[in-house]
């Protein structure tokens, strides 16, 4: 007897366009860019905890999405993006090129993540200046690539926990937290927060520091009014900013002026849910 194929032959189509779709968010081929390949001799490797959670593209979008709103809210950290990033011409680029840092450093081998951690170390050598109100900032500074750091790493956690493993275990939680605190500490971070309990304190540290301002307003509203890279993206697109937003601590949400939960909230989360496992099985 003949075995059945993979998946029905009707689907096949389907799965190739969503998968081509989804690889194309992460490489520019414009660029010449490849998809990147796991590979097990890199940072952490096929059992770590960092390969599980930023494996799944869903969760990881949400989570950057938030990440992206919770990183603004520190004027430091903004000022970076608002002296020298191309954000207004290009903020999509500039999403595609952090997915792949991601990317690399979790999924590339050695030489690849070392090497897109040291692009990444000579473009922050070359932004400082001044805040507004005449604070001097780095792209160097220590804390300021911690609060980076933690705000990615909570946000694709929180990400991951409600999309896919919403029991995943604490001591699992703490395990990703330790893995993903090297790529912070090969930035030049120091004392970079590796738990569930050193982020919780260090975002309670650092939360007088935050602010929403002018350039917070602008830089928010840039983000969430993306127009969508294609009509057939657009509903993806959509719902993913408005999840990402959903899935800010309550206090970040306050800063922002979104509200804390609205009628719309459960659809959200069920769509991306749904998306989410369409995209799963799109990979499978």
């Amino acid at each position: 007897m003949a075995r059945p194929a993979a998946f029905p032959p009707l689907t096949a189509p389907l799965k190739r366009a969503l998968v081509g779709q989804v690889r194309a968010l992460f490489h520019d081929q414009a660029r010449g860019e490849k998809p990147v390949q796991r590979k097990a001799d890199g940072l952490f490797g096929p059992d770590s905890a960092a390969w599980r959670v930023h494996g799944d593209v869903t969760s990881m979008m949400v989570g950057g999405v938030a990440a992206l709103l919770l990183q603004m809210l520190h004027p430091g950290a903004l000022a970076g993006v608002w002296d020298f990033s191309d954000f207004r011409q290009d903020m999509l680029g500039r999403l595609r090129r952090t997915a792949r840092f991601i990317a690399l450093t979790t999924y590339g081998g050695q030489a690849e993540a070392t090497e897109a951690i040291a692009r990444i170390r000579a473009v922050h050598d070359r932004v400082s200046g001044t805040l507004p109100d005449g604070t001097p900032y780095d792209a160097n500074d220590p804390h300021l690539l911690n609060w980076v750091h933690v705000s990615e790493s909570i946000c694709f956690l929180e990400g991951w926990l409600r999309y896919v493993e919403p029991d995943m275990p604490a001591a699992e939680q703490d395990r990703y937290f330790a893995e993903v605190a090297v790529i912070a500490q090969m930035l030049g971070a120091r004392d970079v927060p590796d738990s569930r309990a050193t982020i919780n304190a260090y975002i309670a540290r650092t939360r007088p520091e935050l602010r929403y301002d002018d350039r917070t307003r602008t830089v928010a509203k840039l983000l969430l009014d993306q127009p969508p890279t294609s009509r057939a993206a657009a509903p993806f697109q959509r719902l993913t900013l408005r999840a990402g937003v959903d899935l800010l601590p309550g206090w970040a949400k306050a800063m922002h002026g979104f509200p804390r939960t609205s009628l719309t909230t459960p659809l959200v989360r069920a769509g991306t849910g749904g998306i989410g496992r369409t995209i799963r099985w799109a990979f499978r």
